[in-house]
């Protein structure tokens, strides 16, 4: 189907992974997993013929189409969202395009007209005539409205653009489709209409995702790049994870065996080696030594940080009073919030869901004092102490300053630099790292540094808008071991199924119009009851 033979790719002095040698076969779906930088969204470019290797193979069995996720969500403003679609599939599109050039032209010759009836042929082998049809139907079930389909990209508000890449991605009903990040700005619900979609698809994947709730729906085996090496496990990512951990305790407890008997052989050995009756016997046991192997267990390239958040005040009954509230943009007289009111106890742990562009971030905007209601009062207690975190910390780094001198702000004391040290040394910046200019953080790096100003500011209300994005497995997993441990309040916006499952004890879901709908128990139970 899809394989490599020793491939490699280097950037400067150090290879990102080489010598991946690897078989993706028929109808798999296989989901690639590994730490931040370790190569993911490299090896997918170059499996899509994207990127070129260092050195070795990319082989596609002949015969075969691939699919892909375009990256660029704004890279067809001026198309109609149908034609977006249909070039998804590139013959059918090319053919067209060069029939409909020669019927365009005013000049064309019998030999142009021979050859517009051979792309004719081909167009409708590849199932042309009812092409419009088969992208329109496509969209509806990504919740594009029929009224966007034969206009522009630019009309397509951005939070539904990725669902018309998908809708691209998977036009061609390709044999192999690759995916890289497919869930990143979905909303829960269309995540769940992509899980349907794949699942019942017979292509051959290779999926990039955090999500290990859509991770673990969808994939069928794992491949985890790790070592600089690819490695397939069979089963999802919870299968992955036991198989590993299983294969690790393995491993160790073989070489406690094989160090023990070593330890033995050597005393036999020390004792008795000048002993003339003893040496040959000493001899063979330094043989035997020889011959125990001790397997080598490299560290992994994954590192979970840790994250802890404490509160300094402790709240015994509310917190915060959302009253009547109302929320329209200036220039727009459409109200994105409207009538909202609730009341969040000290130690509820609030997930904030709904689809995409209804109002998830107005809202915790408005919460955490960033945007001013157009009606309506938000009225916290006299002692809450609220950290926020925006979905976008962009703001938080626009000065030109260390990672040291940045965290710094945020202990409330002149001289705690082994305080700093500490907190930047869990979130996995250490060394040389903390001098570097936090202008050059990735967007996950910036997001472990707003986690150190919340564990630093002891919050006893934390504010979290899509804490996870940008985020790899480990520091989820992190994040929501810190977050079920915390004693305060929690309110977050979350489009991660395994992370508002975890944790969320109440449920506020956005509803069309601006109201909401206010559900006191788990997400699993919010469900049941939509079931």
């Amino acid at each position: 189907m899809l394989s490599t033979s020793n491939i490699s790719i280097q950037f400067g002095a150090k290879p990102l992974f080489e010598g991946v040698t690897v078989k993706f076969t028929d109808g798999n779906r296989y989901g690639l997993i590994g730490a931040n930088g370790c190569g993911k969204s490299t090896l997918i470019k170059i499996l899509g013929g994207d990127l070129e290797q260092s050195s070795g193979d990319v082989m596609l069995q002949p015969g075969l189409r691939m699919g892909k996720l375009n990256q660029n969500q704004f890279g067809y403003e001026d198309e109609r969202v149908i034609d977006v679609v249909m070039q998804g599939h590139a013959e059918m599109w090319a053919a067209m395009t060069e029939r409909d050039a020669i019927y365009a032209k005013p000049d064309a010759t019998d030999d142009d007209f021979m050859r517009a009836a051979e792309l004719e042929v081909r167009f409708a082998e590849y199932g042309g005539y009812d092409s419009e049809a088969r992208a329109s139907a496509i969209l509806v079930e990504a919740k594009i409205g029929e009224e966007l389909h034969g206009g522009p990209m630019r009309e397509v508000p951005p939070g539904l653009k990725l669902r018309v890449l998908l809708a691209q991605a998977l036009f061609s009903k390709p044999d192999v489709l690759l995916l890289d990040e497919p869930t990143n700005n979905l909303d829960i619900h269309s995540i769940q209409w992509l899980e349907g979609v794949l699942n019942e698809s017979d292509s051959t994947m290779i999926i990039i995702s955090h999500d290990r709730h859509f991770l673990n729906q969808v994939c069928t085996h794992t491949a985890d790049l790790d070592f600089q090496q690819l490695k397939i496990y069979p089963g999802n990512y919870d299968d992955f994870m036991l198989a590993s951990t299983q294969a690790r305790a393995r491993v160790e407890a073989s070489n406690a065996k094989a160090k023990e008997r070593i330890s033995d052989l050597q005393e036999f050995v020390r004792r008795f080696s000048a002993n003339a009756s003893k040496a040959r016997q000493a001899t063979s046991r330094r043989r035997a030594i020889e011959k125990i192997k001790i397997e080598e267990i490299r560290p992994s390239s994954r590192q979970n940080p840790y994250i802890r958040f404490e509160q300094a005040k402790k709240l015994y009954r509310s917190t915060v009073n959302v009253d009547k509230l109302d929320f329209t943009y200036p220039g727009t007289t459409t109200p994105v919030l409207k009538g909202v009111s609730f009341n969040v106890e000290a130690g509820d742990r609030v997930a904030i869901i709904g689809a995409n562009g209804i109002g998830k971030t107005t809202l915790m905007e408005c919460i955490a004092g960033q945007l001013k209601p157009t009606a309506g009062n938000i009225i916290w207690v006299e002692n809450a102490e609220p950290g926020y975190m925006p979905q976008d910390p962009q703001a938080e780094f626009a000065e030109k300053i260390d990672l040291f001198g940045w965290m710094s702000q945020w202990t409330g004391k002149a001289d705690d630099d082994q305080i700093v040290r500490a907190t930047l040394g869990r979130l996995l910046f250490s060394g040389d790292e903390t001098k570097k200019s936090v202008k050059v953080l990735s967007g996950g790096e910036k997001g472990r540094m707003i986690y150190g100003k919340l564990m630093l500011l002891r919050p006893n209300v934390l504010l979290m808008d899509e804490p996870t994005n940008h985020m790899d497995m480990e520091t989820i997993e992190s994040l929501q071991i810190g977050l079920e441990k915390y004693p305060g309040t929690l309110i977050f916006v979350s489009h991660d199924r395994e992370f508002v499952s975890g944790l969320a004890t109440r449920i506020i879901e956005i509803q069309p119009g601006g109201g909401i709908k206010d559900f006191r128990g788990s997400y699993d139970e919010y469900l049941a009851t939509k079931a």
